[in-house]
């Protein structure tokens, strides 16, 4: 009797362990058909003043976000971090919603805030380091596109401000 309990036990969890083993293949499958999709390619186009509150500046930044992918990008808002020097400079939202079309590109403005404090901090850390070290600005974000449509952007651009152009000697 020792003996049948233990074969109907193994023969119950055989079941779930079964069950267990498909339900990973069936996800490892599904993972693996997922569509290979390159990054946006995202640069600042352009930066305009808005009004600000009290101590604070308010700019629209304009990004040209191109899309190298065969499918178009659906979004229903959009946020926004500007980096200088790897330091957070400023922060913005946008509820804008649009399409990136597959193999085109669209501009997006999101308008950021630079707390007055952040604007103080980057002055002092010039200050601390006047060097003629590069300039790095970094632009972190996404396009919002529910929950496997997000997707994440980053460039970051070196201006080396000590280098001058060189004059063509004329020869």
């Amino acid at each position: 009797m020792a003996i049948a309990l233990h074969c109907r036990r193994r023969h119950r969890r055989l079941p779930a362990a079964w069950l267990v083993g498909v339900v990973l293949a069936w996800m490892l499958s599904a993972c693996a058909s997922l569509p290979h999709r390159d990054p946006l390619n995202v640069d600042v186009a352009g930066v305009e003043s808005l009004p600000g509150e009290g101590m604070e500046i308010r700019l629209a930044v304009t990004l040209r976000i191109q899309n190298p992918n065969d499918d178009p990008v659906d979004f229903r808002g959009a946020a926004l971090a500007l980096s200088l020097n790897d330091r957070t400079l400023a922060t913005g939202v946008s509820d804008s919603a649009g399409r990136v079309p597959a193999y085109g590109e669209r501009l997006v403005t999101v308008p950021v805030t630079i707390p007055a404090i952040k604007a103080i901090q980057q002055l002092v850390g010039v200050a601390r380091d006047p060097g003629p070290g590069p300039l790095r600005y970094r632009v972190d974000g996404k396009l919002e596109g529910g929950w496997f449509g997000t997707r994440r952007f980053s460039n970051e651009v070196e201006l080396d401000l000590a280098e001058t152009p060189h004059e063509p000697d004329g020869r």
